[in-house]
């Protein structure tokens, strides 16, 4: 398969470049290259599934309804990366732990008492007023963090304990629930993340050296990009914000917190998986 093709490639061990001095802005510019690359693979179901938000049209294609379409596509996609070895059975299991988790969240937004946003179109595929193709949306957010962390290697120096990790990505998805009732606490979860991963680094492999970063620093970035596709999806029409049914405008961005929040819960999520593994098979070592 090409792709395979593509990812033996990125994922070499050996540097590829032997013949050449890598230095300065000749390194520079390859390893960000590789980034790029990297990055850009670990999203192939997020690209794939968004532009298929982007470009079926609202009409539905053949008198099916958009949002039946949609969740036929992103089947569609899961079953080809799986059948094509681009993601394993496992890694589907806990992609659909997230869609899941994703799901229940939209059920509860988009209920008659709370109405946080809605999706306003018919749909076959509506189960308690969502359509089911929803869950992928927060399943991409995992898939990505899962094919990134094979593709670049990723070893966390400094995790905090995995129960206090745990506890914290509790607390979190509670608070999206709970907030409309015992107020926001999403800034004080924020200031515990904070301590509880200031001293945590991300190791990751863009080309033949090992990088690293703040964890947080991660945490925020893919919470900025998710909070930028948001934008899109709304723009599009695929759901709505109250403020957002006569005219668009632009998602506040006190939602990139949320979304960040929602990152460390998700990577969370992933760690713990891949450390349940670890100790029935020790093949992984975090």
């Amino acid at each position: 398969m090409p792709l395979q093709n593509i990812d033996r490639f990125l994922c070499q061990e050996q540097p590829r470049f032997a013949g050449f001095a890598l230095f300065g802005l000749r390194r520079f510019t390859l390893e960000f290259l590789f980034f790029g690359l990297k990055n850009a693979r670990a999203c192939l179901f997020v690209g794939l599934f968004f532009a298929a938000i982007f470009t079926v049209p609202r009409a539905g294609i053949f008198g099916l309804p958009r949002y039946d379409c949609l969740l036929i596509i992103a089947l569609a996609i899961q079953v080809w990366m799986v059948w094509s070895n681009l993601e394993t059975v496992d890694e589907l299991k806990a992609i659909t732990v997230f869609h899941l988790l994703g799901f229940a969240l939209e059920v509860f937004k988009t209920s008659q008492g709370i109405k946080s946003w809605a999706y306003p179109d018919f749909a076959y595929s509506k189960l308690l007023g969502v359509p089911l193709f929803s869950g992928f949306m927060y399943a991409s957010i995992g898939s990505y963090i899962i094919q990134a962390w094979r593709l670049f290697d990723l070893k966390i120096m400094h995790h905090p304990p995995y129960w206090m990790a745990s506890l914290m990505a509790i607390l979190i998805y509670a608070n999206f629930f709970s907030h409309h009732f015992i107020g926001d606490y999403r800034w004080y979860l924020a200031a515990c993340a904070l301590g509880l991963y200031a001293r945590s680094m991300v190791h990751f492999t863009p080309l033949d050296r090992v990088r690293k970063m703040p964890l947080l620093m991660s945490f925020l970035l893919i919470g900025f990009f998710v909070w930028l596709a948001e934008n899109i999806g709304t723009f599009f029409g695929v759901w709505k914000y109250p403020n957002q049914l006569g005219a668009w405008s632009v998602v506040h961005v006190g939602k990139w917190s949320s979304w960040s929040l929602l990152v460390i819960m998700s990577f969370t999520l992933v760690a713990r998986l891949k450390h349940f593994k670890a100790k029935v098979s020790s093949g992984f070592r975090l």
